[in-house]
């Protein structure tokens, strides 16, 4: 499981859109977002590196906080 701290979050549109990010990479991907946290835990079997390339693409870059994967 991988903890991102992705700062620019702050409404429900971008939960949607980072939910949609992850999922553009592995649509079996497990997410969970905590708004008011403003972190992502995320279930996938991909590497790291390309969900958080696509969230940077999406707008919404993130730095891992732990990678328990």
């Amino acid at each position: 499981m991988y903890e991102l701290k992705v700062e620019n979050m702050s409404c429900g549109h971008c939960t949607a859109r980072v939910t949609q990010a992850v999922k553009s990479v592995d649509p079996e991907a497990r997410i969970e977002v905590d708004l008011p946290g403003r972190q992502v835990r995320i279930e996938s079997a991909c590497e790291l590196i390309e969900i958080a390339a696509a969230l940077a693409e999406a707008g919404y870059p993130g730095q891992a906080v732990s990678d328990t994967n």
